[in-house]
Order: structure tokens, then C-alpha cells, then sequence
């Protein structure tokens, strides 16, 4: 899914690794959410709502998105 996370981050001169240490996950996890490679758990949205000061609607685009999710491919993209 897309997201805001990078922009925000840059937003308030934060890196990758500061994001990763506030919210409890390494710089590697930073990335691959910011680069679309791994969707993350609904507690990890969170926490990057809370750091950032804004709804998880607002940093995870969701409507966006041209990757099926887990729930669409788990159903076989019905």
C-alpha cells in the first residue's frame, strides 16, 4: 500500500533509523514500509500515526494501492 511515511519523516528531519527506534523496529523495517515492500501491522501504523500526529488514514493511502493485499490473494484475488 502506499503511504506518506518518507515525506513526513523528512518533513521533521527524522531518519530512518530514528523513526525505526521510536516506534520499536529496525531502519531495514522503516524502508521496506516506505518503499512498499512490506505492509505493516496495525500496531506499527499506529505507532507511526502517533510519532507523525495524524490518522493512519492520512500516512497509508490505501485507495491508492495497485498491490493486491494479503486478503485479496489469500481469496484469490475474487
Amino acid at each position: 500500500m502506499k503511504n506518506r511515511i518518507k515525506e513526513l519523516r523528512e518533513q521533521k528531519g527524522m531518519t530512518q533509523e530514528q523513526l525505526g527506534r521510536l516506534i520499536g523496529t529496525s531502519r531495514q523495517a522503516v524502508n521496506a514500509i516506505e518503499t512498499e515492500k512490506f505492509e505493516p501491522s496495525i500496531w506499527i501504523a499506529y505507532d507511526i500515526a502517533q510519532v507523525f500526529g495524524c490518522a493512519i488514514e492520512e500516512i497509508f493511502l490505501f485507495e491508492e494501492s495497485t498491490k493486491k493485499s494479503r486478503a485479496e490473494r489469500s481469496r484469490g484475488g475474487l
